[in-house]
């Protein structure tokens, strides 16, 4: 079936990490002037952006938690962009069913109770529910496609979504802005990271262009080799 194209659009140290207190020091606006002219209306984000950035502060929390065990869809909204949150276990609420004026779906797993989906119903905002264990992203990106008619799609991390995506060979091209300065503090989450299988054989980049912009800002697009 069709899906979006799908561009990862990042902002990183030179070392390749991603904390955003971190990247906020060494860029200024050229992550969101690049990413216009990607011309992807719709932008996806996981759960830990969504939660520091646009979700309330308290988690929501079922009386049941019994999974909801099925896949279902739900559509608020017709709108040419969205904003799409990746939640597995259904932890965030929202205190309203737009961010930035752009209408909300939520991606969960059928690990999600029941009360979940309804709350979201409730808010008027649209979900896909797949994946018995955790997200089945292609069958959740062809439902974008299919269901709300999303045909490019860019993530904005974090670095764990990205691996996600990346191991589910869904990266039809990576959009990096290369900022000049150095992390370097232990543990901080990578471009792309938690991917838990070791024995994984790196995923080869053709490169498509590279442009100097603002602020010694190196702007570098690549595709997967295939692409």
């Amino acid at each position: 079936m069709k899906r979006p194209y799908i561009v990862c659009h990042m902002v990183a140290s030179i070392d390749g990490r991603i904390d955003c207190s971190m990247v906020d020091k060494i860029s200024g606006d050229e992550y969101y002037e690049a990413l216009e002219k990607l011309d992807c209306p719709t932008l996806l984000e996981g759960r830990v952006t969504m939660e520091h950035y646009n979700a309330a502060k308290e988690p929501f929390v079922a009386n049941d938690p019994t999974p909801f065990g099925m896949t279902s869809v739900y559509k608020a909204v017709d709108s040419d962009e969205y904003m799409v949150a990746v939640d597995t276990h259904g932890k965030l609420r929202w205190p309203a069913s737009e961010i930035d004026g752009v209408p909300l779906i939520c991606i969960v797993s059928e690990q999600v109770p029941q009360e979940y989906l309804e709350m979201l119903r409730n808010e008027g905002i649209s979900y896909i529910c797949t994946g018995k264990d955790a997200i089945e992203l292609p069958a959740a990106m062809e439902i974008l496609c299919s269901e709300f008619g999303v045909e490019r799609l860019a993530i904005l991390g974090g670095g764990h979504i990205n691996g996600g995506f990346l191991a589910a060979g869904l990266i039809d091209e990576v959009s990096l802005l290369l900022a000049p300065g150095i992390d370097g503090r232990k543990g901080q989450t990578a471009l792309f990271d938690g991917i838990p299988d070791m024995d994984r054989m790196p995923v080869r980049l053709s490169l498509e262009s590279v442009e100097k912009i603002e602020n010694d800002i190196l702007w570098i697009r690549y595709k997967p080799t295939g692409k």
